[in-house]
């Protein structure tokens, strides 16, 4: 439980970016020594840019910050956390090509009574510290050779281990199986009983409810409100967050939902008869019909990305037979597929998707100029009319189409890149884990455009992890598991306990 002692205290914390953009205005939080308080918010809300201002990243316009009733300011990391401020973000920023003691004692090493690193000392250290936290593994290893599980693990020792005072998660169980993220869960007690302040950023709703004692809602930059975990029904906390009533908005998706429902499958698009790519996908059937949004579920490694990585041509078909529209097509590259009207919005959006220092403009003509080719450029009147009808179609937050990717929101990001496939008019739209990470209300909106684009007759293949989101988009729904199709759902058929049973061990039906 909490000590009701303040550990930190941010007022009146303000940040723009130039005068177009205002990140934080009048921001309020603080933190109490031994408690885990959620930081929430749609994205765009301010959440990273006030951690950013809090371990010196960006420098705060206005406002104080008090670290047990001193003022601080620092002005980077290094110097957050030797104030007691440490971060773990979900791309873990250690050193993969270090070994893991290595990782745990950057810039503190023990050493011999010759000055140099006593290695020994090191990996005895790092293992006693690690037994704490019940991770047992080899620390003389590089940090790559692990999960990114384990590397959270390390960081979040290596923070303790410098006796942070505040410790800062920033999604992190996104990545993470539920054995993973109970494990974290008992770790954030253990440090939050010995009385570490702990910062937990997450778009869960149950892990917030499961493991937090206070939540601040912050939204479009500004402070909403600091409640107790289990004095806030998640009715009012998703209002709170989206700014407008969460109800209405489920209702409209219903509605969609249920528009798309009345609409008939349409011929078949995209068939495949037995296709096989070595190491990923095997003897694998599937067609996909114009107008309906078809899942695919199963574990990670169930085959479920590989098989949309072989219809865009990234990987090529060592057996089986590919049809499109009636047609046997061999792709043997990306711009094969997109000439085919193929379009595939990736699971890794930071590295597979965005070009951050490009404007967002250019970020949404990049495929279509890639499909019209070299010798037809797109003109930059075109281009900003392309641009501005998507924006406005997806109502992408900024400013202007000439603001940088990579100054927007994850949730926004993702709308730029689903915009740049769109602008391509394609046939197929494949969506790889489309609202990971991002807010409860552009997930809803991203969820409500899916439905109607097929109710427009575009064939959509949406690949999710959060069975509840396939569920709630797909007509139908095809099971993998060991890079196989093990089973396949549709119409009133369609649920939770049906899909985890073939799942689990059922076969094609």
């Amino acid at each position: 439980m909490s000590t009701n002692t303040k550990l930190l205290t941010m007022n009146g914390i303000s940040k723009s970016f130039g005068k177009a953009v205002i990140a934080l205005d009048d921001v309020h939080f603080d933190l109490e020594a031994g408690e885990i308080h959620a930081l929430l918010g749609e994205n765009g809300a301010g959440k990273s840019t006030l951690i950013k201002v809090l371990t010196g990243v960006e420098e705060r316009d206005s406002g104080d910050v008090e670290l047990e009733g001193h003022k601080i300011h620092p002005k980077s990391t290094n110097e957050a956390q030797q104030l007691g401020i440490s971060t773990v973000y979900q791309e873990v920023n250690l050193c993969p090509n270090l070994s893991v003691a290595e990782n745990i004692y950057i810039g503190r090493a023990p050493k011999t009574k010759f000055g140099s690193i006593d290695w020994a000392a090191m990996s005895k250290n790092a293992k006693k510290l690690l037994e704490e936290f019940d991770l047992h593994i080899d620390v003389n290893k590089t940090l790559d050779n692990y999960s990114v599980a384990i590397q959270q693990m390390v960081a979040i020792a290596r923070a303790s281990d410098i006796q942070a005072k505040v410790l800062i998660l920033d999604e992190p169980t996104s990545s993470l199986s539920q054995v993973e993220v109970d494990k974290l869960f008992a770790i954030m007690r253990k440090l939050k009983a010995e009385g570490m302040g702990i910062i937990f950023v997450t778009h869960f709703l149950d892990q917030v409810y499961e493991v937090t004692d206070r939540i601040t809602v912050l939204r479009n930059g500004q402070y909403v409100g600091t409640y107790n975990t289990a004095d806030l029904p998640r009715v009012e906390l998703v209002s709170k967050m989206i700014g407008k009533d969460y109800a209405l908005l489920d209702q409209s998706l219903k509605e969609g939902q249920a528009e798309k429902e009345e609409t008939k499958r349409g011929d078949i698009l995209v068939s495949m008869k037995g296709v096989s790519h070595a190491g990923t996908i095997t003897d694998m059937d599937l067609d996909i019909a114009k107008g309906e949004v078809l899942g695919l579920s199963g574990l990670l490694g169930s085959g479920r990305s590989e098989t949309a990585r072989v219809l865009f041509g990234i990987d090529q078909v060592n057996a089986g037979e590919l049809d499109i529209n009636g047609e046997k097509v061999t792709l043997k590259h990306p711009i094969d597929s997109i000439r085919k009207d193929i379009a595939f919005c990736p699971e890794n959006r930071k590295t597979e998707g965005i070009i951050g220092d490009l404007s967002i403009r250019d970020n949404i003509v990049l495929a279509l100029q890639a499909k019209k080719g070299l010798f037809k450029k797109i003109s930059n009147r075109e281009a900003q009319k392309i641009a501005d009808e998507y924006i406005k179609k997806l109502e992408i937050k900024t400013p202007s189409a000439d603001q940088l990717i990579k100054n927007l929101s994850g949730g926004n990001q993702q709308k730029v890149i689903l915009a740049r496939w769109l602008a391509t008019n394609p046939q197929l739209l494949m969506l790889d884990e489309p609202t990971r990470g991002i807010d409860i209300g552009t997930k809803a909106e991203i969820q409500k455009i899916v439905i109607d684009l097929a109710a427009e007759g575009m064939a959509v293949l949406f690949i999710s992890s959060e069975l509840d989101e396939e569920l709630r988009c797909c007509s139908r729904i095809v099971i993998l598991r060991d890079m196989k199709r093990v089973g396949e759902v549709s119409g009133n058929n369609i649920s939770e306990a049906e899909v985890m049973q073939i799942m689990a061990g059922g076969e094609d039906q």
